[in-house]
């Protein structure tokens, strides 16, 4: 090993040592208590030791989001296995909500903290949110696969999205960022929403990247309450989830476009016996044998 190689190392094994020390100080005492000096403390180095590595506490405290955004979108890859986009995406949602309460300071220090902070956590998430051809989104959109296909080619969820229809052939995509894990990650959630769209159980004219968001939006709003709310939630964590995911979602088996049975079948005369279909549906019990009448009672 040569000198310059031996040089480099040690001054990388340092910085790791500095952000190290950062996230246990974090993750302990929380953001606020996070100086330049205590870090130098903890790891017995000089405050000026550290202005060599990082400009500020500032630039550390990106450091640990870019991280700590990483971790959260590696938890969404293994969920691509899941066939149907429906469940794949309430996987995402329960995953989502569990690393924010597994992770609270590191969950405060990305989403909030300083918006300096979670904008360079995010990368290039904006940009996938938007619809910008980070993983082949473009060339996968012309030839009419869904954004699905196009994350297939990124090697950060290559083998776990879920394969392309057999006898396709598809251009392999060019991704502007192929070794971004973050743009890669995020994909498993936008390619579910797409193929839900495809499937007819999103609206047509729905914009992918706003649906993205909006329920991205909930499920920040269920961690961030959870963690600054002492009130909240009154039910247990897990139902608050599922019932959210299930009004975003719904309740309809797996494979069963949202809208299928008033769709396929007319509707029948409310009775004071028999709930209608469309509250059948809302319990979650389609494609079940409808309820039958009453028998009228013997003389």
């Amino acid at each position: 090993m040569g000198i310059a190689e031996r040089k480099n190392r040690q001054k990388q094994a340092l910085r790791e040592r500095i952000l190290d020390a950062a996230r246990r100080i974090v993750m302990r005492e929380g953001f606020a208590a996070l100086s330049m000096r205590k870090i130098a403390d903890a790891i017995e180095y000089s405050p000026a030791t550290l202005y060599l590595h990082f400009a500020s506490r500032d630039e550390i405290a990106r450091a640990l989001c870019a991280e700590g955004y990483a971790q959260l979108l590696e938890t969404f890859v293994p969920l691509a296995q899941i066939a149907d986009p429906t469940a794949r995406l309430k996987a995402i949602g329960r995953a989502y909500v569990a690393f924010g309460v597994a992770h609270p300071e590191t969950y405060r220090l990305i989403f909030m903290e300083d918006p300096s902070y979670t904008g360079a956590a995010l990368g290039g998430a904006a940009a996938v949110l938007a619809g910008a051809p980070v993983a082949g989104a473009a060339q996968a959109g012309a030839s009419g696969e869904t954004v699905e296909s196009a994350a297939a080619e990124t090697p950060a969820v290559a083998s776990a999205a879920p394969g392309n229809a057999a006898g396709a052939s598809v251009e392999p995509a060019k991704p502007d960022e192929p070794d971004d894990p973050d743009a890669a990650a995020l994909y498993v959630m936008i390619s579910a929403i797409e193929e839900l769209k495809a499937a007819g159980r999103l609206p047509a004219s729905m914009e992918v990247g706003v649906w993205a968001e909006a329920f991205w939006a909930t499920l920040h709003g269920i961690v961030a309450l959870n963690l600054t709310c002492p009130v909240f939630p009154t039910a247990p964590l897990d139902t608050v989830v599922g019932i959210a995911l299930d009004a975003w979602l719904g309740t309809q088996q797996a494979g069963q476009p949202q809208g299928a049975m008033s769709a396929a079948r007319p509707r029948k005369k409310k009775s004071a016996e028999a709930p209608s279909e469309s509250a059948v549906e809302v319990a979650g019990n389609a494609g079940t044998q409808p309820a039958t009448r009453p028998k009228a009672a013997r003389a």
